[in-house]
């Protein structure tokens, strides 16, 4: 076992194209961490250049003790799980799993061994002579990790591995790869633009964006304290609704469109810079999950009129869409990593219990849960604490 260290890798395309700026990262022995962010963020450059399939423009990156840098992939003691398999169709499972301790010339009775004991930790043992066509999705990405497994290698890398795979399976799919890799120990860096996944998969969750790590941090911690608007709007589903706000009298109101909400003393504790910016304007974020129906013992100045779009019956939950006079912020992923702010009607998301009847163009009252606002420098997009 070993960890992995990433001291300020770059790399630059030929054609000038810097695709990974300076990123630091450690992952620990044993540690699952997950790589996140939008498509050509960069996460996949990450991992292709810990696998060495990439080269590194400049940086350090160690294997346990070792640089790595100009090391062959075969020489780096680490396993990869590709999105696609990447099995080969005329070998049975069997052969598929214990080919890389063949190429390694192990004696057959080790080979058999080792491919038992991985398919019993895979639930494959009844499968060892089908081949993959024989497979479903789920089978045929648990033959690919077996063939991982075997080589009891290092390092764990994982790109994508379950995207291919249905709604359901990828569900179950998760815990069956973190149940797999708790059990080995094992390092694993693992790539996914599905913040869902990284956040029921990751001990920690690194968010990046154009290239550049943003913050990386617990997936609890990226809910509640997230660096700045990108990652907060990132990180949560559905994301957090983003709005112009303007603090005033000492920062203890807050006016989002035509409407005042009264901030408790809470969220100066915890925010005390927020102060500073009474009179002044912010982005507020609006969890979902922050929002519920109104009720006659609802505090005032905790109330949101709006009106219904849509509503989304999911049996567990409603999900109110909606919309109000604020101004909505929108972060869109542009080059240069800049932050394009698009304005227009208040529009949201809330996430309320189903015994609620409303269905769309109904006016309705929420009631928000203040205490747990995000206020975001509109200038700069970092979060105010």
């Amino acid at each position: 076992m070993a960890t992995i260290s990433l001291k300020g890798l770059n790399k630059v395309y030929p054609n000038g194209f810097h695709a990974v700026h300076d990123l630091s990262l450690e992952v620990q022995e044993g540690e699952f961490m997950v790589l996140v962010g939008p498509s050509g963020c960069g996460k996949t450059t990450v991992l292709r250049m810990v696998a060495g399939l990439e080269d590194i423009t400049s940086g350090d990156l160690r294997i346990g003790e070792r640089v790595v840098n100009d090391i062959e992939p075969k020489d780096r003691d680490i396993a990869m799980v590709f999105q696609n398999y990447a099995l080969y169709p005329h070998m049975t499972v069997a052969d598929n799993i214990g080919f890389a301790l063949k190429l390694r010339k192990l004696p057959k009775d080790e080979i058999r061994k080792k491919v038992e004991e991985a398919a019993e930790i895979l639930g494959l043992t009844e499968w060892l002579d089908r081949k993959p066509k024989q497979l479903s999705g789920g089978q045929r990405q648990r033959v690919a990790m077996g063939r991982a497994i075997v080589r009891e290698p290092s390092v764990f890398l994982m790109d994508e591995p379950l995207s291919n795979l249905d709604a359901k399976l990828r569900v179950k799919m998760r815990a069956e790869v973190r149940r797999i890799q708790e059990r080995l120990g094992v390092a694993t860096m693992y790539v996914t633009h599905d913040q869902i996944e990284a956040m029921t998969m990751g001990d920690r969750v690194a968010v990046l964006r154009d290239g550049r790590l943003l913050q990386c941090d617990t997936p609890q911690n990226l809910y509640e304290f997230p660096v700045n608007q990108f990652v907060g709007a990132f990180i949560g589903s559905p994301a957090m609704n983003l709005y112009q706000g303007e603090l005033f009298d000492g920062g203890r109101s807050l006016k989002i469109g035509s409407q005042i909400l009264e901030l408790p003393e809470v969220v100066h504790l915890k925010k005390p810079t927020l102060m500073s910016y009474s009179g002044k304007g912010v982005t507020v974020g609006v969890r979902p999950e922050s929002l519920k129906a109104a009720s006659t013992s609802t505090t005032p100045g905790t109330v949101l009129s709006v009106q219904a779009t849509l509503v989304e019956a999911l049996g567990s939950e409603l999900m109110v869409h909606f919309s109000f006079d604020a101004k909505v912020v929108k972060i869109e992923d542009i080059q240069d990593d800049e932050e394009e702010i698009l304005t227009g009607s208040g529009e949201g998301v809330a996430r309320i219990d189903p015994s609620v009847s409303v269905k769309a163009g109904d006016k309705l009252k929420f009631e928000v849960e203040t205490e747990h606002l995000h206020f975001f420098d509109p200038d700069t997009g970092l979060s105010i604490y």
